[in-house]
């Protein structure tokens, strides 16, 4: 598999190009709904600024968090950014900034949160394209047919049979968006499709971990994204009860 495409001078990476086509799409489509939503289009352009600036911040800043015994070892880690990004920090950064950003608008978080989530799995799920042409984020050794065998990889092993994670983690990411974006049509209580990422993907993340095989840190038997995932689904379902207790209460009442 090849990342890198020469056109004379210029060296494109198809890890960035798939990235810059999930913000793209992202954006336009969440653009597309805030105008049948009746919401502030402006404000997304906000929300994806926002976006962007805490997954650069928060995946590398939970990257050094993990990685601390490597970066003693090779300092030289720390400046080197051609890999290096954890997931769920870039998402939690990202959403706290988007929410900061609301606050600081007078908008509705929630109302803006169910409107982004679906288009953030769906950029997810472009990203995890790009993995699968870098060769990060690779899987397990398998004997299986379905597999992926890197020749030029600078993160994946070369000339051995993997287990497409990425490409597996992507098919994840694109079904959980277009879920989010049927249900989101049907949903009538504010914060609900957010909770319902929060368990879609939490959960299909403690999955995928078994199947992977890169570094992503250590907490017992556990890996860092494992553990992160099983606190998003326990707190995802908390929400789900607390907002189905709530409509209840309201209906009752």
């Amino acid at each position: 598999m090849w990342n890198d495409i020469t056109i004379g001078p210029i060296t494109v990476h198809m890890y960035g190009i798939m990235i810059g086509i999930g913000y793209l799409a992202a954006y336009l489509i969440s653009c597309r709904r805030a105008k049948k939503l009746g919401l502030d289009e402006d404000m997304i352009w906000g929300i994806l600024v926002c976006s962007i600036l805490g997954i650069l911040i928060g995946s590398r800043l939970l990257f050094y968090i993990v990685s601390l015994p490597q970066i003693k070892e090779d300092p030289s880690i720390l400046w080197d950014f051609r890999n290096g990004y954890v997931v769920y920090g870039g998402i939690s950064f990202g959403v706290l900034l988007g929410y900061l950003y609301c606050r600081k608008k007078q908008a509705s978080f929630l109302k803006y949160l169910d409107l982004a989530m679906p288009a953030v799995s769906l950029a997810q799920g472009f990203g995890r394209i790009g993995c699968f042409f870098a060769g990060c984020c690779y899987g397990r050794q398998t004997d299986s047919w379905f597999h992926i065998m890197y020749t030029h990889s600078s993160f994946a092993p070369n000339n051995v049979p993997l287990i497409p994670t990425q490409l597996i983690s992507s098919a994840g990411n694109f079904a959980i968006a277009f879920f989010l974006f049927w249900y989101s049509k049907r949903s009538k209580k504010d914060g609900m499709v957010g909770v319902l990422y929060m368990i879609l993907y939490g959960t299909g993340r403690f999955i995928i971990e078994i199947f992977r095989n890169d570094l992503r840190g250590a907490w017992g038997g556990l890996s860092t994204s494992q553990l992160i995932s099983i606190i998003v689904l326990i707190l995802g379902l908390i929400l789900l009860a607390v907002f189905h207790k709530k409509e209840a209460a309201g209906t009752n009442g």
